[in-house]
């Protein structure tokens, strides 16, 4: 059993013609995803919280703290190269103030001696940061005691 179709061989040509020239010239939809490059950042540094303190360390077998922040920055998107040590890392990058921190920038504190860079971890958001702490790689409050009185300052190395 077949149906006919009143229509023209020659007119279903011309709108199949036409369908086509119109996908051609407008093109498939520019769907674009832009990667937030700083919220990647912070994802990455997230995914190593529970790996152990190491001294040294710059890899997810062991960290230190400014291990753990080469190491991420590295191996995100951004795969950024930035110094080694936190007093080096300080060195880079804007300083912004602490109200205008944002998800994936370095925060910096002195844990050592009073004013100098010793510690660095990246701000996860909400007033937190993951760092590689001597307990191994944790989120930790920014208001918490120990580290409110040790804060420094904050760098944004993400353009």
């Amino acid at each position: 059993m077949s149906y006919r179709l009143p229509v023209s061989k020659w007119l279903a040509a011309i709108v199949l013609l036409v369908a086509l020239l119109s996908a051609f010239v407008l093109g498939p939809a520019n769907a674009s995803a832009s990667i937030n490059y700083g919220d990647e950042v912070a994802a990455m540094a997230k995914k190593q919280v529970g790996s152990s303190y190491k001294y040294g360390g710059t890899t997810p077998k062991g960290f230190d703290a400014s291990g753990l922040t080469q190491y991420v920055y590295k191996n995100a998107a951004t795969e950024l190269k930035i110094p080694r040590t936190s007093a080096d890392q300080y060195k880079t990058g804007k300083a912004i103030q602490q109200k205008d921190l944002q998800a994936g920038d370095l925060v910096f504190y002195a844990t050592g001696k009073k004013g100098q860079v010793s510690f660095v971890g990246i701000y996860y958001g909400n007033g937190t940061f993951i760092g590689a702490t001597s307990k191994g790689v944790k989120e930790v409050k920014m208001t918490d005691k120990y580290w409110k009185g040790k804060y420094i300052g904050a760098k944004r190395v993400i353009k």
